[in-house]
């Protein structure tokens, strides 16, 4: 097996949080009722998208009834037909819409992942949580040498890249949470960029519109080089 397939698979084996276990595997056994006749994949997810990206999109965990029933990143909820919409029209995904893990989906530059690989209750992983997950975006990092960027969707994925800079010795300031922000890093580390998450409840009262996700992922492409200019 390759770096990918073993790291792949430590993730999708560990049991190190009683409490996220216990939930994802809770839900993948009763299921919503929309639901009723798939089969969840009810374990961590890895990452998914371009090993040669150059944006990597940071998250906070599966959706309990998306990722979590789907097994790929930002597929089968709200947030991920949000983000996968943003990226197609970035020229960075390969079709519109995110629905199963075997729709077909490309991302172009883009990888997705997340500070958590399972998901919490009430979409609160506790800080313990958080850090036993650290290591998962630590090995993702290490094999994607082509990042120049990184997109921070939310409060609790940009404290969690924050911790991982720190426990790799960057001096990292506290960072106030700002949508649009950036965050500049001495070479050769990614610019940090914020963003607020493209879940349900910041899209339906306009906290986050379509337009201000695709004036982050113009942001994005310019520091990083959108891949449209590459073809």
């Amino acid at each position: 097996m390759n770096s990918w397939d073993i790291l792949q698979q430590e993730i999708v084996n560990c049991r190190a949080c009683p409490r996220l276990v216990a939930y994802r595997e809770e839900v993948a056994r009763t299921r919503r009722r929309a639901y009723r006749d798939w089969v969840y994949w009810g374990r961590p997810l890895p990452g998914f998208g371009d090993r040669n990206a150059w944006l990597l999109i940071v998250g906070l965990a599966p959706a309990a009834h998306g990722a979590n029933r789907t097994g790929r990143m930002f597929t089968g909820d709200g947030s991920g037909a949000t983000l996968t919409a943003a990226l197609y029209r970035a020229g960075l995904a390969s079709q519109p819409t995110s629905e199963h893990r075997d729709d077909g989906l490309e991302l172009r530059g883009v990888f997705e992942t997340a500070v958590v690989r399972c998901a919490p209750p009430q979409n609160r992983p506790s800080r313990q949580e958080i850090e036993n997950c650290l290591p998962f975006l630590a090995q993702e990092m290490a094999l994607l040498p082509n990042v120049r960027v990184v997109l921070a969707l939310g409060q609790i994925a940009l404290e969690g890249y924050r911790t991982l800079l720190q426990r790799q010795g960057v001096a990292v300031p506290p960072i106030p949470f700002r949508h649009g922000a950036v965050v500049p890093f001495p070479s050769p580390l990614p610019t940090l960029l914020i963003s607020y998450h493209p879940s349900r409840q910041n899209t339906q009262t306009g906290r986050l519109t379509p337009q201000m996700l695709d004036e982050i992922l113009g942001i994005a492409g310019g520091m990083g080089g959108n891949l449209r200019s590459e073809k």
